[in-house]
Formats: structure tokens, sequence, C-alpha cells
């Protein structure tokens, strides 16, 4: 599958810029996939506006391979169900992407299934890599970009990244089956190597780049770059975001990325900082900062329990949960920021989306 065979509206609306919130995964009190509140949850992100989602990937818990869950196919149904519900419905474009990890032969397992279930791109993690060169990764990466278009994934260290550098990504960007980059390092550096390699690849017009940094949310979507290339000036922006901040509050953010395609912080940079502190500030409790990430994932499924979307926060280790403090911190940014929860649109649809 080539990057020409995605339809093309669905293209295109990639390529302009949509947001693409990061499933998560829906169990019940015993541990066993809520198969009715992980439509739930689909139908939420499809009907806020989200041009597209992202499953099987890190906010979905990478553990769902292990072969006591083997829940990644299943997770890959229940949204491809959910996709076609949506689109036979509605016509509207929206992207399907299924997270990748692993070494070479796991992921292209991995790949081609998601192919199968008309995924039109892969989230491609090279965690497994950690110790391997560039080279080696690189050989990964073009051995999926054979089976379906892929997105670059740069995840931050705190939650299993590894660092890949400028030279590492001008390389990664002239793969021609390459649609995209999800920038997700946490850092400003490595952010401007991933924006850099791909000016220098000579593919710069052809990928997109999506932000990643849930530190860095507005900012990374105000922010042009202006490379110097070869006698040339390589500019690029960051059209969307591909983020677990995304999984809750999502009818917001969509609102938060028309406002900002229309222009309208274009003359309100003072404005625009004081809101981005705060998305960041909200970004605190929810993925648990305070303890080196440790209840990311829980606090995702914390705003998702009490907007009714969830039953319980349990995720596939038992051990993870919800660190001390972190209630009180959701508690806080809830009665801080009232304009950036989505709770009325989700108590207006829940039902419609339960049933």
């Amino acid at each position: 599958m080539k990057i020409t065979d995605i339809p093309k509206d669905i293209l295109e609306s990639f390529r302009r810029g949509v947001v693409i919130p990061a499933l998560p995964l829906a169990l019940d009190k015993n541990g066993i996939l809520d198969v009715r509140r992980q439509r739930a949850l689909m139908r939420y992100y499809l009907d806020a506006g989200a041009g597209g989602v992202a499953v099987a990937v890190h906010t979905t818990q990478f553990e769902i391979r292990l072969p006591e869950y083997q829940l990644y196919e299943p997770v890959l149904q229940i949204a491809k169900e959910e996709f076609d519900r949506f689109t036979n419905e509605t016509g509207k474009p929206v992207i399907r992407i299924a997270g990748v990890i692993g070494k070479t032969e796991q992921a292209l397992e991995e790949a081609r299934l998601a192919r199968e279930k008309g995924y039109h791109a892969i989230l491609l993690g090279v965690a497994a890599f950690n110790e391997a060169s560039n080279e080696e990764v690189l050989k990964h990466c073009r051995a999926m970009a054979e089976i379906i278009p892929v997105i670059g994934f740069y995840l931050q260290p705190a939650v299993g990244g590894r660092r890949l550098d400028v030279d590492f990504w001008r390389e990664f960007a002239k793969i021609g089956n390459v649609i995209a980059i999800k920038m997700a390092p946490f850092n400003r550096y490595y952010t401007f190597d991933v924006v850099r390699g791909v000016a220098e690849s000579g593919r710069a017009d052809e990928i997109s780049l999506y932000t990643g940094n849930d530190d860095n949310i507005l900012v990374d979507l105000l922010s042009e770059y202006k490379i110097e290339c070869n006698v040339e000036t390589i500019t690029k922006q960051i059209v969307g975001g591909l983020l677990g901040h995304w999984a809750v509050w999502t009818r917001t953010a969509v609102l938060l990325l028309n406002d900002i395609k229309k222009g309208v912080f274009d003359d309100k940079l003072s404005d625009a900082l004081i809101l981005a502190n705060q998305i960041t500030d909200c970004n605190a409790a929810f993925f648990d900062v305070a303890n080196n990430f440790a209840g990311c994932i829980t606090g995702i499924h914390e705003v998702l329990r009490r907007q009714g979307l969830l039953e319980e926060i349990r995720t596939l280790n038992e051990e993870e949960t919800l660190s001390p403090g972190q209630k009180e911190e959701i508690d806080r940014i809830y009665a801080s920021y009232p304009s950036l929860n989505d709770d009325e649109f989700i108590k207006e649809n829940l039902d419609r989306w339960l049933a």
C-alpha cells in the first residue's frame, strides 16, 4: 500500500492538519476489554470532529500485544468497525492510524494486519532498537514502508523512547512511503532535529509534521520554522497534533485547532501564550509530570471516568494507578480552567455513544 492509495480527501485533510487523539483502552472492573465503552470512546472522538484516531499506540497500552492479553487485533477491529460506521453515515474524511512496535518480525506482522483491516498508515515506534545504529533502525523502517505508509514516531525517553539525531531524521524522511512524523520527545532541541532533518531531506513538501509534544501543544501549532538548506530557505509548520492529551477534552481541541487555522491568534500573541501555559498545566496533571509520568495513562482514564466514558481507570498493568496527589491536581485544573473541558458536549451525547 502506497501513499497514493490513501483516498484523496483523507490525504488532503491530513496534510492540512487535524486533531488525532490517541485511543485509550477501555477495561471493566475485572480487567476485561469493555467493548461497549471502547466503541463509545471511538464515537466520542469522531463526533467531536477528530480528523483521525491513532489505535494501538502508547495511550492504548503497549501491553495489548502480550500473549496473556492478545488484544491488538480486537482493538484494531473495534476501531475499524466504528470508522466504517462513521464514514458510511457522514462521508467525512478520517485517517485511520495503527500503532506498530517491536523488532522487524513482529512489526511486519502488525503492519500487515493494519493494512488488511483498512488502516491508512502506521505510527512506527522504534523503542525496540534502543541500542541499534541509525542504519539498523532505518533498515527496519524501510521494511515497514514496503507494507503501508509510515508515520515516524519520536517518543520521549521517559516512557520508553530513544534518542534519534538529525542524521536519522534526514534519512528517514527520504523513505518514499513516509507520510508524516509525530514529534514527541518533549524537548525543544530534539524537536528541531526532526524539522531540520525533514528540511534537508528533499521531501519537505511531502511530509507532514504533527506535534506529539503534549507539554507544548499550542506553541508547536503556532510555530513556523525557516531553515537554511543549500542556499534555499525551507519553511515548515506543524499542521496538527497526534496526542495522548487529546484523548480527553477532544471537542475543545478541535475548536482550538480550527481557531489556529482561521488565524484567531495571529494578532493575539499574549493571549495565545497564556492559553498555551494553561494547556501545559492541564497536561502536567493528566500526565503526572510530578512523578515522571508514572500516571500518564491513568490520568487520562480518570478524566474519561469522570465524564462517564470509562467505568474504571484500570490498566493491564495492575500496579499502574493514579499517583499520590494526582487526583487533586486534576481537581485543581478542572476548577482553574473550566473553559477547556468538554463535559457538556459529552453529557449531551453519552447515552447515544453507549447505546
